[in-house]
């Protein structure tokens, strides 16, 4: 079927982009972005890169900047409920009315073969920056990657980066430090270095900025956040919250900007931890890195676990994690290519000894841990009715 790129409205010209490359081609969205900024100009950039927390600290920064009186567009993926959650300026999720104004605009501007190759992810990446024009800041989440990221396509002026471990190896590497390089390689100017479980990160950060200014003569400077216990933070937030929240703090030391810890109170993160009831909690994470942290979070308490998780990520060693406070686990079946075969995870967990439940079922005396994908959190709060609460 053709498709009339030109002129289709976004949300019909999503539906028939690619989300990922089968090998990464950097030159598409390039491309795309060096005519596009001609046109615009950017705020000042804060690209955070890393595995887990990018999208809790992005939010928590943006939040702040939002209440110290700033204008701020934060860009992050992929979003639970609807597309509109991946931008999010000045305190709320766009409108529908504005997405399609930067897509006309975009379609206009870009000669067909760009707008026929670009896919999801970086078509999504450019309406966020032209959005972003006439902000003070842009808070910029990078999607699976660091250097070749659709992320990277813009020079940032300062980089965030997050808990570094393994995910997404068949693009990023099969090992920590691999993984770490490629994120890193993303710095332009200078990184502020997060919570690290890997101690190899902060060697890494050091490689870089060496290998950086011997390749392409940039000169980078590395902060580092080591007291995790500087500020007294809100207890409404999960431990690791609360260190990507330190990361965030040391950021906006480095801007200049005043702390006022009250201006966090009325955020809420949706999907990183969070309590819809009082005894079910949403988190969207899917790798070990989050299910060690949810076990400490559930520390010395018994959760019925609704799962489910996509064939590439390490299920079987998420699961071995969560065993000492998985009561129960429901699978929740998800129609999608990339989930993991049923029959496979059936297996894994018949393994380990955990007692499978067929349908959900929820008893208020029970607490439950819905976890393992964006999918899976969106899957759970359509079929119990919760998206709309």
């Amino acid at each position: 079927m053709t498709v009339d790129f030109k002129s289709c409205k976004l949300n019909e010209f999503l539906e028939y982009k690619t989300l990922y490359y089968d090998k990464i081609d950097f030159t598409i969205v390039k491309s795309s972005w060096e005519l596009l900024s001609k046109e615009i100009s950017l705020p000042f950039v804060i690209h955070i890169v890393g595995t887990n927390g990018k999208g809790s600290t992005g939010r928590f920064l943006a939040h702040y900047l939002f209440k110290s009186n700033y204008k701020v567009l934060h860009y992050s993926s992929p979003h639970i409920i609807k597309f509109n959650e991946r931008i999010w300026i000045n305190g709320f999720d766009v409108s529908d009315e504005n997405l399609e104004i930067a897509h006309k605009y975009i379609q206009k501007l870009l000669p067909f073969n760009l707008l026929e190759k670009l896919t999801y992810f970086e078509y999504t990446t450019l309406l966020a920056l032209f959005l972003s024009k006439d902000c003070d800041y842009l808070v910029l989440e990078a999607g699976l990657g660091g250097e070749f990221d659709a992320t990277n396509v813009v020079k940032n002026d300062l980089s965030l980066i997050t808990t570094i471990g393994l995910d997404h190896q068949s693009f990023l590497g099969n090992t920590v430090e691999a993984i770490a390089k490629t994120k890193m390689r993303s710095v332009d100017n200078k990184m502020i270095l997060g919570y690290q479980v890997n101690s190899c990160v902060l060697d890494v950060a050091q490689e870089v900025k060496k290998e950086l200014k011997a390749e392409m003569n940039k000169e980078i400077s590395i902060k580092i956040v080591e007291d995790f216990n500087k500020y007294s933070l809100n207890n409404k937030f999960a431990d690791y919250l609360k260190r990507n929240l330190h990361l965030v703090l040391s950021t906006l030391e480095e801007l200049n900007i005043p702390i006022n810890l009250e201006l966090f109170d009325d955020l809420t993160l949706f999907g990183r931890c969070q309590k819809i009831k009082n005894n079910i909690t949403i988190d969207v994470g899917h790798n070990p890195l989050a299910a060690n942290v949810l076990l400490k979070e559930f520390e010395n308490k018994k959760i019925t676990l609704i799962y489910n998780s996509y064939a590439d990520k390490d299920y079987k060693e998420v699961l071995k994690i969560l065993k000492p406070i998985i009561k129960e686990i429901i699978i929740i079946d998800i129609d999608d290519k990339r989930m993991v075969d049923k029959n496979n995870l059936v297996n894994i967990i018949k393994e380990l000894n955990i007692i499978i439940q067929n349908e959900i079922k929820i008893d208020e005396n029970e607490e439950y841990l819905v976890f393992g994908s964006f999918l899976v959190v969106e899957k759970f709060l359509n079929t119990m009715g919760l998206d709309e609460e």
